[in-house]
């Protein structure tokens, strides 16, 4: 799975996230690279530090929050 090992390295180092919860941190393999206060930022850095390598911009939050998506299936019939 793509990620995984920054995924897992995220919810491992979480406890010590939380004090800058909102803030994205930039993790590249199981490295917690930096802490950032704006998306752009973290992304920017983790191109220049990780280059083509897989890497993770999160924001930092305690709760997760989950989207649904789902069609109307009435409004695809012909």
């Amino acid at each position: 799975m793509a990620l995984e090992r920054e995924v897992k390295t995220y919810k491992d180092k979480l406890p010590e996230l939380q004090a800058n919860e909102g803030k994205f941190v930039l993790i590249c393999g199981d490295e917690v690279v930096g802490i950032f206060d704006s998306y752009q930022d973290a992304l920017s850095a983790g191109y220049d530090r990780c280059g083509i390598n897989p890497f993770l911009v999160k924001q930092i939050s305690t709760v997760e929050v989950l989207a649904s998506f789902t069609r109307d299936l009435d409004l695809c019939r012909t």
